[in-house]
């Protein structure tokens, strides 16, 4: 059972809130903007409260209020004033802050708030690469820190999830409009990092193609039944941290000889292509580094 963390160490802090501890400790004795607790051996810890305060700060800090001004602020002024100055070059620090928060604290509320304004001014497909992509990866360096346990993580993750879907439904009502080629979505074996994929999926309906959306842990033995039933397909594979490094080039290799034919392609995406050899590229198979570099190539 996963225990919900809500006491964290000043390299949490730095972590969450990119103020270096060195500096959390000088704004701490100097101007007393933070209450650490102490343990009996003299090293602090702070709570939500005080992670909240320091994401405030910081984004007064970054729109050039001094740290000096900002400590003589009370602690009702300091969120009012935040909320004031709010414009368009910052609303993206503060939508991934406040959604930092809403998933320390397990807070629906405070995501759906923070997700509805950011879509009363732009579009989803602009919150989504904007905010949510930034805050993924966000999620999983704290993630990999341990400054956040997997139940945060999958709590923001399945949040996120329900926009892709909701929104997704909506483009998958209209009929697709290009007919030339089918994509066929899928995570291989033991992946189970989803989000970038749905996104895909999402992109790629609303360029008029249809698709086949797989899902995680697809064997490459699924993927060949479907050759029995559609023709020009590219196949999609995200992989984030599966096949590993030492495994990756024999996948690319098997599901080349496996599954692709004359009117067939293999488009990979994800942080584990970086170990594939460039000798693997060919007119059949190819390598995308980012979302966007593989939605412009539609």
């Amino acid at each position: 059972m996963n225990n919900v963390k809500n006491v964290f160490s000043i390299k949490d802090l730095e972590n969450l809130t990119g103020i270096k501890a060195h500096t959390i400790r000088i704004w701490e004795k100097r101007y007393n903007v933070l209450e650490p607790m102490r343990t009996e051996t003299n090293i602090r810890l702070y709570d939500v409260t005080n992670l909240q305060k320091l994401l405030n700060i910081t984004l007064l800090h970054n729109h050039g209020y001094k740290i000096s001004n900002i400590s003589k602020l009370s602690k009702e002024r300091i969120p009012e004033l935040v909320n004031e100055i709010i414009s368009e070059k910052s609303v993206k620090h503060h939508a991934i802050s406040s959604f930092k928060m809403a998933m320390m604290n397990f807070d629906q509320t405070l995501f759906f708030s923070t997700y509805n304004r950011l879509l009363s001014e732009r579009s989803f497909r602009e919150v989504f690469y904007d905010v949510f992509i930034p805050l993924i990866q966000e999620v999983g360096m704290l993630w990999q820190a341990d400054t956040i346990t997997p139940a945060h993580e999958h709590f923001i993750s399945h949040l996120i999830k329900q926009k892709l879907l909701t929104n997704t439904e909506e483009v998958q009502s209209v009929s697709p409009s290009k007919e030339d080629k089918v994509f066929v979505l899928y995570l291989p074996m033991n992946e189970i990092h989803e989000l970038g994929l749905m996104f895909l999926n999402y992109e790629i309906l609303n360029h008029g193609y249809k698709t086949i959306y797989l899902g995680e842990s697809v064997p490459l033995d699924s993927l060949k039944d479907l050759k029995k039933y559609f023709d020009n397909i590219i196949f999609v594979c995200y992989m984030t941290v599966e096949p590993n490094k030492s495994e990756v080039n024999d996948y690319i290799k098997k599901a080349k000889k496996e599954i692709l034919e004359e009117s067939s392609s293999l488009w990979a995406i994800g942080r584990a292509t970086e170990s594939i050899e460039k000798e693997q590229l060919d007119e059949k198979f190819s390598i995308f580094n980012s979302i966007k570099g593989l939605v412009d190539f539609l």
